[in-house]
């Protein structure tokens, strides 16, 4: 399998007045299409860092960031801007849903950034929500379903656009033991019979468990696997 993610000799400082903090030291990674990573370590280990330069929100201060064969650590702001959504669906700790809009308007949002049609805009948000096992909530409003449900609604976002990569920080942070372990089940169908590339940040060892490989951060370095 070729590599959908070839991070080399990436570092990340960020400047207080003069004093330089460095967060990532010399970060080498490939990860292939179709796997699903996890990204583990503690509290200020680097881990969330590395997530967001994958996904296009931050740049390295050093290196290189090659996503699909395209040099992402290169793109100005505004190309990276489009980049990110026509390659990259996101899940968050705390769903990012917009309250006043339908489980249907949520999944409809990114889609409205691309020349799709209304009619076929409407069969890719049925198809995502179908896949979470949501269709049956399509008009409902968050405020009407439960954390697990919402998160779900929020995949069905991610994947709405049908992305190269879906990057999740924390999915199950906010979560019940059991709405948790649905979402992780969930994202392993995503992986194993749609074939879609997870990056995943957490801290839940038993989250941790639910991917094909686990790396550990520890104070910027990337211990061996």
């Amino acid at each position: 399998m070729a590599n959908l993610i070839e991070i080399t000799n990436v570092s990340k400082s960020y400047w207080r007045d003069s004093i330089e903090i460095p967060v990532l030291n010399d970060i080498n990674i490939n990860v292939e299409e179709g796997e699903f990573l996890v990204l583990m370590g503690p509290s200020g280990s680097g881990k969330t860092t590395l997530l967001n330069m994958i996904a296009g929100i931050d740049k390295p201060s050093k290196g290189e960031i090659r996503i699909g064969g395209t040099d992402i650590s290169g793109l100005s702001e505004s190309a990276l801007a489009k980049w990110r959504s026509s390659n990259v669906g996101f899940i968050f700790q705390f769903y990012n849903l917009i309250p006043v809009l339908t489980a249907y308007e949520n999944v409809e949002l990114p889609l409205l950034l691309t020349k799709l049609s209304k009619s076929e805009r409407r069969q890719h948000v049925e198809s995502a929500l179908s896949i979470v096992g949501l269709s049956d909530r399509i008009d409902h409003y968050p405020k009407q379903l439960s954390g697990g449900q919402e998160q779900r609604v929020a995949i069905a976002r991610a994947i709405a656009t049908d992305p190269l990569l879906l990057i999740a920080d924390e999915p199950t942070g906010d979560l019940d033991r059991t709405s948790a372990e649905e979402i992780l089940t969930l994202m392993q169908r995503l992986n194993s019979e749609f074939k879609k590339t997870i990056v995943m940040v957490t801290h839940d060892p038993h989250a941790a468990s639910h991917a094909k490989v686990q790396r550990h951060l520890e104070k910027g370095d990337l211990l061996e696997a």
